[in-house]
């Protein structure tokens, strides 16, 4: 499965040379004194005094959200990632599911998913190492794994309202013509008026079903593609270099399919204040 690239992090150290040692950390203080700035301050608490309500207590028709279904949809999802630099280790990975389309085709019950996993990964490179040690920066590498899938729901709770197809319908109108000559003179044409198009159109606009993200639940497996260990570096023992990882995802999403519905809500007794 395809993955894109979204941010990288790349720190230009060259831009940060300078002659003298005293400049270099005046520098780096005017720096952090500029983009770092807090202020707090502590606020009381406020009062406050219930207020009574006025519902509706004879009973309403409401149009509100009805629950069809609550289902736990499960794939799998394998990827390829290329890091821009070599990484020595992962150091974390973190994860965040985003569905960007969640559509249920009526009269078939087939519900579509679309998103992807939008991952940051954070890994230490190499700047300098000896048989006894690695020193290097910690990096990170943001991108969108997608995945898309199709699952058959079972309405657990309400059945979505029935499809309300749009008509179209003519009718003309009757109307009374001479013939030519070839006819006999008490003869007529019986016919509908051709000379005009009468038209019944009507259109409905159904409520379509969507969906509500409750969970979701990633277990991944991580590999490391293609380590190697150059033979122009002195790198510790067992210390090896690599750009490529191959992962493997189960995905289970809780979702929740929604459509909004006019519901009857009967008569009820409230207290006052």
């Amino acid at each position: 499965m395809d993955n894109r690239e979204v941010s990288v992090n790349k720190i230009d150290m060259s831009a940060y040379s300078v002659k003298s040692d005293n400049i270099n950390i005046q520098e780096k203080s005017e720096c952090k004194s500029y983009c770092v700035d807090v202020k707090a301050e502590t606020l009381g608490d406020c009062d406050n005094s219930p207020v009574s309500l006025s519902p509706i207590t004879t009973g309403a028709v409401a149009k509100i959200p009805v629950v069809l279904a609550e289902l736990a949809v499960r794939f799998n999802v394998t990827s390829l990632i290329n890091l821009p630099e070599p990484a020595m280790e992962i150091k974390n990975i973190k994860k965040k599911v985003k569905v960007t389309q969640c559509m249920l085709i009526q009269d078939t019950d087939i519900l579509f998913i679309k998103g992807f996993v939008r991952k940051n990964i954070d890994f230490a490179t190499r700047d300098c190492s000896s048989h006894n040690g690695i020193c290097g920066d910690i990096r990170h590498c943001t991108v969108d794994v997608p995945f898309e899938c199709t699952t058959v729901v079972k309405f657990n709770g309400t059945n979505p309202a029935p499809i309300a197809n749009n008509t179209s319908s003519e009718f003309e109108f009757f109307r009374t013509n001479e013939l030519p000559n070839t006819f006999a003179e008490k003869d007529r044409l019986l016919s509908g008026d051709l000379s005009e198009f009468n038209q019944i159109s009507t259109e409905f606009f159904n409520e379509l079903p969507f969906c509500e993200l409750i969970s979701a639940k990633i277990v991944e497996f991580d590999e490391f593609l293609h380590r190697e260990r150059p033979h122009h570096m002195h790198l510790p023992v067992g210390e090896k270099l690599f750009t490529k990882i191959e992962e493997k995802m189960v995905i289970t999403l809780t979702l929740k399919i929604l459509q909004n519905r006019q519901v009857a809500i009967g008569a009820t007794s409230t207290k006052s204040c």
